[in-house]
């Protein structure tokens, strides 16, 4: 296959070096002449183990050539992948000149190209999601409309001293299409076989979500070893023994989009760490945000019941199969609404108000006093004609729930229960 890089700083030079390696013909271009000219002597313009020599092995093959021919890079090549830098600005936002540079160049030069198939343009330069689409509608319009092109997002997930490595086999490779169904063409070639396909902003999104989340990593195991320094014991054998733990710690337990946390123990814990550390002057940010962070979540539960009259609740405790109300999210969504006048009716099979003692109880005579009043023993009684379902516990049979349901009601599904799809209403997800 024959493709065009464009920009060879980190990014482009290594996916230059190692495509050519694999056997295609490659061409990376630059603004800058001496990148160019580094690339064509054999140099890398960067320090990374393998790379140069890869260069040098593309060059004498013939298989690597570097120029600063925009156009002529476009008009050689069937496809063309975008690696420049999108730095930030001054107030943090992401700069995108480069990026919007080097797609308008490319857009011209398809226009004038003869070509018996649409060009590829993969972008990968990380970019914030809906940057994908709107060059797609500001920049590519023309070129896409004509059946010229076909556009991709296709993050990099490089680490500096093992570019190579990550470059040939990545611990993540996904995709995003303007249409995540249709088929890759002669793109599989190209990419990774076990490839997710997305949808731009989501795969835009990926690449953020992957970085942020390794920063919150160091920065949550910083904050546990500036603890540990203070209490006199080893920050590093207690996050070994945290990271020895596959099921919950390390692992994808918890990493969903879905319910506020609650319970007896997490919003207790948190709340003790971060009260310890300002007691003895530890700085933890990130701990300490971590409640305002999930209260957050609650409010945006309560937005999305902004206009909803009639509220119909079915899981009140903090998670299902438990009658545990201690720290539930639903308790706090269930006392804002009544505080505010609304109808609300309540069903939790597990929830048996008669046992209730200790804490349970006490927080039923402070948040929700009539209760009682509002618990129906059965799905139906409780959906009734009309309302807002919020589906917080898998605490229901779906045909039962199916049969409830009629045109005036609509779902929110706050689990992240896929069956709710298959209902025969309105279903809004909390976070999809």
């Amino acid at each position: 296959m024959r493709i065009s890089i464009f920009g060879l700083g980190y990014v482009g030079s290594v996916a230059a070096a190692c495509l050519a390696k694999r056997g295609h013909e490659v061409v990376g271009v630059d603004v800058l002449a001496e990148k160019v000219a580094l690339m064509n002597a054999g140099e890398a313009q960067i320090s990374e183990p393998g790379l140069e020599e890869r260069i040098q092995d593309g060059l004498a093959s013939g298989r690597l050539r570097a120029t600063t021919q925009a156009a002529d890079a476009v008009r050689d090549t069937e496809v063309s992948i975008v690696c420049v830098g999108t730095p930030s600005a001054e107030d943090g936002s992401i700069n995108l000149r480069h990026v919007e540079a080097v797609v308008a160049q490319i857009a011209i030069a398809l226009m004038g190209k003869e070509t018996a198939h649409p060009h590829i343009v993969i972008l990968r330069s990380t970019m914030v999601p809906g940057t994908t689409r709107r060059l797609a509608e500001e920049v590519f319009a023309r070129t896409l409309a004509a059946g010229r092109m076909a556009l991709y997002f296709y993050p990099e997930f490089l680490r500096q001293g093992t570019a190579i490595a990550d470059f040939e086999d990545p611990s993540i490779a996904v995709v995003g299409c303007a249409d995540p169904e249709a088929p890759l063409g002669i793109l599989e070639a190209l990419l990774d076989p076990e490839i997710v396909r997305l949808d731009f902003e989501a795969a835009e999104l990926v690449k953020y979500a992957c970085n942020a989340f390794h920063a919150t990593k160091v920065a949550f195991a910083n904050e546990i070893g500036r603890m540990a320094k203070h209490l006199q014991v080893d920050g590093r054998k207690v996050m070994e023994a945290v990271c020895s733990d596959t099921v919950l710690n390390i692992s994808p337990y918890y990493l969903r989009p879905g319910n506020p946390f609650g319970g007896s123990c997490l919003p207790k814990d948190v709340a003790a760490l971060s009260s310890m550390a300002a007691s003895s002057g530890i700085s933890i940010p990130m701990l300490d945000h971590v409640l305002p962070s999930n209260r957050a979540h609650v409010d945006h539960l309560f937005d999305m019941l902004a206009s909803a009259e009639e509220v119909v609740m079915l899981g009140l405790s903090f998670k299902r199969d438990t009658d545990d109300l201690r720290g539930s999210p639903m308790v706090e969504v269930a006392a804002r609404l009544l505080a505010e006048g609304r109808t609300l009716r309540l069903y939790d099979p597990w929830l048996n108000l008669e046992k209730l003692m200790g804490a349970s109880k006490a927080l039923v005579a402070q948040k929700l006093p009539g209760l009682e009043s509002l618990m129906h023993q059965d799905c139906a009684a409780a959906v009734g004609e009309r309302g807002t379902v919020v589906v917080s516990n898998q605490c229901v049979n779906l045909d039962d729930l199916q049969s409830a349901l009629g045109p005036q009601h609509d779902v929110i599904d706050v689990n992240g229960w896929p069956a709710l799809q298959e209902l025969e209403v309105s279903v809004r997800g909390i976070c999809w």
